[in-house]
């Protein structure tokens, strides 16, 4: 056996080490998180935890039914305004724009992907914030402090509208000349190009972009911490405060050795969180697989 083919194989067996390590990283996390929270599960029922909305951990009072729809009403908000947004971009960066403006418009995404959190939520609270408040808040209630739903949603979509951009204009490079000049000599215009040829071959991985960036939203902290008003309650509109799951992390941990069950609690969030990402991946892959059989 020549050295060439040792070499071979000692690579893939290294390769598939690292792939089950990353694998066994992923299960243990999960079960780390699961053995933490067993405390809070022992006092309450997951029912209970999951339905209520009482946050009141000085009277053994922990409902996550608040905190659960904050993060979706973010999520869903985010994500609703990035996808077309990003999508349209993408599509004439890769179909319609000059190369002069290719140079100057991929410098500036890379910038807004290579900037903090902290930026985008500072960013968030000297400008969105006081917009919402008063200019957009008067014509729908009488009063709103601009720490919102629609706040943490406009942030965070600017946040994933870079990553969407680039994953995006990736795929749609990615489709042959051939294809797009095949369109064309058989009569059809430009945007029936992109729509029946570019689009079409890449929609399972625009599906993964868009999971990519919705667990990428729902795992955002700080900016959200910073925009979102952290109020433990159910929004109502997208001009209500919420309290996500990552801002309650972030702004009780330092406090959870002080009361009891909290600790746990608190790992409880964040095995929700984990369990909502792993499922929501999960889900992903099995639209991908329908839409690769179709």
């Amino acid at each position: 056996m020549t050295y060439r083919v040792l070499k071979d194989q000692a690579a893939g067996k290294v390769m598939a080490f690292l792939t089950f390590t990353s694998l066994l990283v992923v299960i243990a996390m999960g079960i780390g998180l699961y053995m933490k929270s067993v405390p809070i599960l022992h006092e309450h029922s997951i029912w209970d935890l999951l339905t209520t909305s009482e946050w009141k951990p000085m009277r053994n009072q922990f409902g996550f039914f608040p905190f659960l729809a904050g993060t979706f009403w973010v999520t869903i908000l985010a994500v609703a305004i990035a996808l077309p947004t990003s999508l349209l971009t993408a599509i004439f960066l890769t179909e319609y724009s000059r190369s002069v403006v290719k140079k100057y418009i991929y410098p500036l995404l890379d910038i807004l992907a290579g900037l903090p959190s902290v930026i985008y939520g500072v960013w968030g609270t000297l400008v969105i914030v006081p917009w919402i408040s008063n200019a957009v808040a008067p014509h729908f209630v009488k009063y709103s402090s601009g720490y919102t739903v629609l706040a943490g949603g406009i942030v965070l979509s600017v946040m994933i509208l870079p990553l969407l951009v680039n994953l995006f204009v990736e795929l749609f490079s990615n489709v042959p000349a051939e294809d797009r000049e095949a369109s064309l000599a058989l009569g059809a215009t430009s945007w029936q190009t992109t729509q029946y040829v570019v689009l079409r071959k890449t929609l399972p991985g625009m599906v993964a972009a868009t999971v990519l960036a919705i667990s990428r939203t729902m795992g955002e902290t700080i900016a959200v911490l910073m925009v979102c008003g952290n109020l433990a309650i159910v929004p109502n509109s997208l001009l209500d405060a919420c309290y996500p799951i990552p801002a309650l992390i972030a702004n009780n941990y330092g406090e959870m050795l002080s009361l009891p069950l909290y600790e746990s609690a608190l790992m409880f969030a964040a095995f929700l969180l984990f369990l909502v990402v792993l499922l929501f991946n999960l889900f992903s892959r099995v639209v991908l697989k329908k839409v690769n059989s179709d």
